[in-house]
């Protein structure tokens, strides 16, 4: 297959957006899921302020939105996923204290110290997970928390395969006790983990990923650039269905304590 060793980022933005823009979520996940990462979080009132970074359309922030009483902001590079982020806010009648805002997680539109809870669901590897743990800090308040997914590999060794996949795709996905460390040494304190369901994945891929794939190969119809994306995400679930046992996403949630 000659696109393997290729990664979404090489794919033209606007195929990218094409494919995710009408998906409730941009990568696996679960209402259940949001709920339950957010179960370990203490505190936060209708003066907390949450950072919901890589939001995307807003699914997962929604949920959030509807089970705290905080204002959120969700950020994104994407100007569609925030005209939808902030229309899905409009029609839960959550626009007074959710909103969506265009920017990168390298320059994050707050002020040190700023937020009571960062939120990041299947985006952090844009920016890298240790750099994301550390840059990020800066913008929590001491006492403050974080929880986010990241691709994780369940054993210490794996099949060539898969493990030249992830290392060409994410060099940085690594063990969850070496995550939990890289968390802890972050400053840090790891309050729980807990590896998402695998139905999130296959209900993600085998649900949604059908119809948009043959959507996109009709509107873009001889585009080689879209051809290649869409068989990049049909090698992917393909690899997932026959190495779930090896690797997935886990949720950590840590508390800044320095």
């Amino acid at each position: 297959m000659s696109n393997e060793n290729q990664t979404i980022h090489e794919f033209d933005l606007n195929i990218i957006y094409d494919y995710f823009g009408n998906t409730q979520r941009q990568g696996p996940g679960s209402s259940e899921v949001t709920l339950k990462a957010l179960s370990f979080i203490d505190g936060l009132t209708a003066k907390s302020k949450i950072a919901d970074i890589g939001c995307g359309t807003g699914g997962q922030t929604m949920v959030l939105a509807q089970n705290t009483a905080s204002e959120i902001i969700g950020v994104d590079l994407f100007p569609e996923f925030i005209k939808q982020f902030n229309q899905n806010a409009q029609n839960l009648n959550l626009q007074d204290r959710v909103k969506g805002v265009k920017g990168d997680m390298k320059n994050l539109p707050f002020q040190e110290e700023e937020l009571d809870l960062i939120w990041s669901e299947g985006a952090i590897y844009n920016i890298g997970f240790e750099r994301g743990l550390n840059e990020w800090k800066k913008f929590l308040k001491k006492g403050g928390y974080i929880a986010v997914t990241e691709n994780t590999w369940f054993t210490e060794e794996r099949p060539t395969e898969i493990q030249d996949f992830w290392q060409e795709a994410y060099p940085e996905i690594d063990t969850i006790s070496n995550k939990v460390d890289q968390m802890q040494k972050a400053g840090y304190l790891p309050v729980a983990t807990f590896v998402v369901p695998e139905a999130c994945w296959t209900d993600y891929y085998e649900v949604q990923h059908p119809q948009m794939q043959e959507s996109l190969l009709e509107k873009y119809k001889g585009n080689k650039s879209a051809e290649e994306f869409i068989a990049y995400q049909r090698y992917e679930a393909e690899l997932y269905h026959k190495y779930k046992a090896y690797y997935g996403y886990v949720f950590y949630i840590g508390k800044r304590i320095k």
